[in-house]
């Protein structure tokens, strides 16, 4: 059960929606995400009120083009199939929003099954099977 946040910079509803679709794709193809775990925040920010920052840091280029991408979910997953994650989130990225795959940061943190409730102020995730 991930938790997404997603934010961007002057992309609009139909970008914005683009990537969420994205990012939610590439987690049911390479991590086996049930397709209907979708829990996202989608953030659109003006550059006025609230804006980012980022520079060129390991040498990649960056522009306002950029999406921040936070994943949050159970740990588990192997460096290989994590990195399959990042490639294909660029790849859904830009067929399905156009953002350029080196305007995609992503980070993602892992925790246990008792850092979740899911509702009901219970945590459903303690003794069940990962997810």
């Amino acid at each position: 059960m991930p938790f997404v946040r997603i934010d961007t910079l002057r992309a609009g509803p139909e970008r914005l929606a683009a990537l969420g679709r994205a990012v939610h794709d590439a987690l049911v193809e390479t991590i086996g995400i049930p397709p209907d775990d979708r829990f996202q925040v989608l953030v659109d920010h003006d550059g006025a009120s609230s804006t980012f920052r980022y520079d060129d840091y390991l040498g990649v280029h960056r522009d306002d083009g950029i999406v921040y991408v936070a994943i949050t979910l159970r740990s588990g997953r192997t460096p290989a199939r994590k990195q399959a994650l990042y490639r294909r989130i660029a790849e859904l990225a830009h067929t399905y929003a156009g953002t350029e795959p080196r305007n995609v940061f992503i980070v993602l943190t892992e925790n246990g099954p008792a850092d979740w409730s899911l509702g009901e102020g219970r945590a459903q995730y303690l003794g069940a099977p990962r997810a």
